[in-house]
């Protein structure tokens, strides 16, 4: 190696080629979806198939894909193609909206109520229920996709007056009991399925609001008042 023949390599150089490989930077870990997360996607979808946006069969096939998500970027494709979809952002919990502590959390939308929090009873090729005294919130998610679930509130213990069922049927069943002194209110629809409330008022004051709203396809949805079984309070603890 002389000043006429330098190397070909500057000392102290190494190759591109030849160098230790970089290490990719790792990208931010996927978002996990929360209840409330799937929540507000399976609201837009109802909102869709109700504008005829989707089809039964879309709606059928999406829904089933929100209950299995896992992270926030499994849900997001799933309304990509709607108009909310294309301004959806996951949100910081906000302030219950509501008047009163009974009435917390419940807010009217385009085709239903809309409550933030709720509990999820989901039957996917399989069943589900609930009953005895469990306690019942401002807002219920019922789902049975090939499979059945049961919702008895005949001995439960009503945490607010108002309270939302959302009943999800496809090619599955939702059965869902209350006692005799409340009110039960429809504002579902059956597509190629059956949507039954038996409808009641309730003359006592101050007793529960239950309304149940959603879509039966190739399914059904059935709420019924049990007789005999009444709630002596509001929380009846």
């Amino acid at each position: 190696m002389t000043a006429e023949n330098p190397p070909a390599v500057p000392l102290g150089k190494v190759p591109l080629d030849k160098a230790a490989p970089q290490q990719a930077v790792a990208g931010p870990p996927a978002v996990r979806a929360s209840d409330a997360d799937r929540d507000r996607i399976a609201d837009i979808l109802r909102e869709a198939l109700a504008e005829g946006r989707i089809d039964a069969e879309e709606h059928a096939e999406r829904i089933d894909a929100v209950y299995r998500a896992k992270t926030l970027a499994e849900l997001e494709p799933l309304i990509g193609d709607l108009p909310a979809g294309q301004r959806y952002a996951a949100p910081a919990a906000s302030p219950a909206v509501g008047v009163g502590p009974r009435s917390a959390g419940v807010r009217a939308a385009g085709h239903g109520i809309q409550v933030a929090g709720a509990k999820n009873v989901v039957a996917v090729l399989s069943g589900a229920n609930r009953q005895g005294r469990w306690r019942v919130g401002a807002k219920i998610n019922a789902v049975a996709v090939c499979g059945g679930v049961e919702l008895d509130l005949t001995e439960a213990i009503f945490e607010q007056q108002q309270v939302v069922i959302n009943a999800t049927a496809i090619c599955g069943g939702i059965e869902i009991k209350v006692p005799e002194n409340v009110t039960l209110r429809s504002a579902g629809s059956g597509v190629m399925g059956g949507f039954d409330v038996r409808e009641i008022e309730s003359t006592e004051p101050g007793a529960p609001v239950i309304t149940v709203q959603g879509v039966a396809i190739w399914g059904g949805v059935d709420a019924k008042v049990v007789r005999g079984k009444r709630i002596r309070d509001l929380r009846d603890a």
